[in-house]
């Protein structure tokens, strides 16, 4: 028995002896308010934060199936602007009791949800993280091999010794290997330093974007093609397409508006995180898209089909014998994605995990162990078996977005409506009776309520989706997901609070904390 105590002692995170097991299972350095010291995020560094999070290989294509469609590449490009464009602000509204209070996604979630019911919420979002986690490295992988091949061109021929059970071969893993591997050493920075990688990121990833851009128009003569296309569906069609494709955009975003305040939290002010915000992420997406959208349209003009992924284009100038010049290239563009996927990584899975997993297992786990058992995680899933059924993975992002919405419609109207940004942040690591946020058990059924309404009303369009008969209104419903999970979560929660009104209801907006906590 002592061997036992003595290897639960030697993982565990160090913490206060005085805390009791209640509280070593709400608590620990990462779940308390960011102390003054580490708030060191500036808005130049939120508006690094979005070109990090936003120049990935994802937000580069994902025009080609609006296009596919049947849309004008114009059309595509403002749904783009509309779709990040009415993300934003439900991101910027959830971040704010992060900025203000500088607390992580889940103890903000505890103010609606509660002490406990906050771990469902926190459980979803941190099992999306590490799935994210996985496919985006299984992506940069292939940014891997193409770097690879520019330097080595044999590494093309390296013979497979994996069966065909695996879904992938001996070369391939190899590179998804190597991208997963060099990304475990910036896992390691605390989310107040991370903020010089981003910048890195913002520097070198839009002028490897430039280049690439100015080679395939030199390459092609032009612009290509695609931007004189016309768009082949009008009317209705034409509209609900549009709708469809912006809605793809903003479920692109459903995790990080729901997170919002991990990164929120190390604000230096809590202006720092709204105005950079707000310009920074339609503006990014929609460059990032643009310059997508004109690379393949110069493909089309030089091979004659449109090649949407940027890294299959770059294979595609290695081969038949490439020049020097064109393998240096291809080098320092392939290396530049693999710097925006680590940063996208980052960014969007790795901190998100870390901070939900610490939530789950307190007494064992901090931002940083959490960020490494989404790696292994992320390893061990084989994320380029998901990739291969991009239907099923495409169904399945979208019905998690429904999920997500319902949740970030609580935690919006918890402290804009009900409380009115009043917090109690010592009640936020008590479990006692008279704590704010105990409701009943540590669960607030008010929130799971209003959050299992959100995801109904959308459950028979989301039976269509995956291949049922259902009637087109339930459709147009699940096509609008993200908003009437979003709208009815936050009416139903609203309604309920009337009904039953919670302690610390207030009547005027006031962002304060009537505690007076004191960071240590």
């Amino acid at each position: 028995m002592g061997i036992v105590r003595r290897a639960i002692k030697a993982i565990e995170i160090p913490h206060d002896p005085s805390l009791t097991l209640a509280q070593q299972l709400i608590t620990n350095e990462d779940l308390l308010p960011v102390v003054p010291e580490h708030r060191t995020w500036r808005g130049y560094n939120y508006v690094a934060f979005w070109v990090a999070d936003m120049f990935n290989i994802n937000t580069w294509m994902i025009v080609s199936s609006m296009i596919q469609l049947g849309m004008s590449w114009w059309q595509a490009w403002i749904c783009v602007w509309l779709g990040y464009g009415l993300a934003t602000p439900f991101l910027v509204l959830n971040a704010r009791p992060g900025a203000i209070f500088h607390v992580t996604f889940p103890v903000v979630n505890r103010t609606s949800f509660g002490i406990f019911g906050s771990l469902w919420c926190v459980f979803n979002r941190g099992a999306m993280a590490c799935i994210w986690y996985g496919v985006q490295s299984s992506i940069g992988g292939t940014c891997v091999l193409v770097m690879l091949r520019a330097m080595w061109p044999s590494v093309n021929n390296i013979p497979n010794s994996l069966p065909a059970s695996s879904g992938t071969n001996t070369r391939d893993f190899m590179c998804f290997f190597l991208f997963w591997l060099i990304s475990l050493p910036i896992i390691w920075f605390p989310v107040h330093k991370i903020r010089h990688f981003f910048v890195l990121k913002m520097i070198v990833t839009p002028i490897a974007a430039i280049v690439f851009l100015a080679w395939c128009i030199v390459k092609a003569h032009g612009i290509g093609p695609i931007v004189h296309q016309p768009s082949t569906i009008h009317g209705s069609n034409l509209a609900w397409a549009m709708v469809v494709s912006l809605m793809s955009c903003i479920s692109n975003s459903a995790t990080l508006v729901t997170n919002a305040p991990d990164f929120a939290s190390r604000a230096r002010t809590p202006a720092a995180a709204l105005w950079p915000q707000v310009f920074a992420i339609p503006l990014t997406c929609s460059t990032v898209c643009l310059i997508g959208i004109l690379v393949s349209s110069s493909s089309q003009a030089i091979y004659g089909e449109a090649i949407w992924s940027p890294i299959d284009l770059l294979g595609q100038f290695l081969d038949d014998s490439p020049s020097h010049a064109t393998r240096f290239g291809v080098w320092f563009i392939s290396a530049s994605f693999i710097i925006a996927q680590i940063g996208t990584n980052i960014s969007a899975n790795s901190v998100s995990a870390g901070c939900d997993l610490t939530a789950l297992f307190p007494r064992f786990i901090n931002i940083r162990r959490g960020g490494y058992v989404a790696a292994i995680v992320g390893l061990c899933m084989c994320p380029w078996n998901l990739l291969k059924s991009s239907n099923a993975f495409a169904s399945y992002l979208s019905a998690y977005s429904v999920f997500l919405s319902s949740i970030a419609g609580v935690m919006v109207t918890e402290y804009y409506v009900i409380r009115k940004g009043h917090y109690n942040v010592a009640d936020l690591y008590r479990t006692s009776k008279d704590s704010w946020y105990w409701y009943r058990y540590g669960v607030n059924f008010r929130a799971y309520t209003a959050y299992i309404a959100g995801i109904l009303i959308n459950a028979v369009g989301f039976a269509g989706a995956t291949g049922r008969t259902v009637p087109l209104a339930a459709t147009r419903i699940y096509e609008l997901s993200f908003f009437t999970g979003f709208g009815v979560s936050s009416l139903v929660y609203y309604a309920l609070n009337r009904l039953f009104p919670v302690v610390g209801t207030a009547k005027m907006f006031e962002e304060s904390d009537i505690s007076g906590y004191e960071w240590k």
